[in-house]
């Protein structure tokens, strides 16, 4: 599926794919070994695809528009160094994070870099729609990280916050590629809106999709299975469970949030999750969420772009990994 859907910008990703690793080299060893440990993994280059199709569908994929997709992704995985940080977290994508590769320093610093280089190539774009946009997504992704850790000291179980957080943390990147995607193509207003919503409504179904993965038996997700609630996490399925629950499952989610649960503990809780339905109920908010982006797209032009946005979403909620 995935082939399908980039077989629009082939060429276009190709050469995405060129710039962002020319951006990202260092003459310091330390700092060289480290960005060639943080981009040995190619990964299935989402949000970069989703700029060049929305680049498209404002009528061309224009340099601007390649600059764009290297800064955002660089934005993206500067975050992700930060954030392993942050959750003392030793894995990232099946290997090992920078912080445990090297240490919490050098990782800070890392991600640093990486972050100053997202702005040169945002800066490339002659574009101020595009720099204030990637200012405003900075602010989101660290407002949306001291959200999450300012609710693991909250008494209340909240969907509404839950969403706050992973539209902080996680949809506005997917809603910044889509728009500036579009904009730097050639697209107008109305156009960028509706991508920009399509994409904001896309990054809710991944991240969702994401936490799903903590709960299955087995998942290539590149995470250990109750990752999130070692880290004091609760996700929407805990969240839906705790509906209505008795004190005693309330009682344990406060002490899994507090990281005062032994694994059995946290065990108990993933268990009573899935038997509360919690799965079932991610799953169906990822089927609305699906039913409001694909409205969005049929106020597009290029029907090649909206297809090929129709299979990433549904990739996106259908992912294994």
């Amino acid at each position: 599926m995935l082939q399908a859907i980039q077989q629009p910008i082939h060429a276009e990703l190709e050469r995405y794919a060129s710039l962002f690793r020319s951006y990202l080299q260092s003459a310091n060893p330390l700092l060289s070994a480290a960005l060639n440990h943080v981009t040995r993994k190619a990964g299935k280059m989402l949000r970069p695809t989703l700029v060049l199709l929305c680049a498209r569908e404002g009528g061309a994929v224009s340099e601007p528009a390649l600059h764009v997709a290297a800064g955002l992704e660089m934005l993206h995985t500067a975050s992700l160094v930060h954030d392993d940080v942050v959750d003392e977290s030793n894995m990232r994508r099946g290997q090992r994070s920078v912080n445990a590769l090297f240490d919490n320093k050098a990782a800070v610093l890392v991600g640093d870099f990486i972050t100053s280089t997202a702005l040169l190539a945002i800066t490339r774009t002659a574009s101020l729609e595009a720099v204030g946009r990637m200012a405003w997504l900075g602010q989101e992704l660290a407002d949306g990280e001291l959200l999450q850790l300012d609710v693991t000291q909250r008494t209340t179980f909240e969907e509404a916050t839950y969403y706050e957080v992973i539209s902080k943390k996680t949809a506005a990147l997917f809603a910044t590629c889509a728009r500036l995607g579009a904009r730097l193509g050639g697209a107008d207003e109305e156009v960028a809106d509706c991508l920009e919503r399509f994409g904001h409504l896309t990054g809710l179904c991944f991240q969702m999709r994401d936490d799903v993965f903590d709960f299955q038996a087995t998942s290539d997700a590149g995470k250990p299975k109750g990752n999130d609630m070692c880290e004091g996490k609760l996700t929407l399925p805990v969240l839906y469970a705790l509906r209505g629950a008795d004190e005693a499952h309330r009682a344990l989610a406060l002490k899994v949030r507090r990281l005062e649960a032994s694994h059995d503990e946290m065990q108990e809780l993933v268990d009573f999750a899935v038997a509360r339905g919690g799965i079932d109920y991610a799953n169906a908010e990822m089927q609305r969420l699906r039913t409001e982006a694909m409205a969005q797209l049929t106020h597009l032009r290029d029907r090649e772009v909206a297809d090929a946005l129709a299979l990433y979403l549904d990739f996106v909620i259908n992912r294994n990994q």
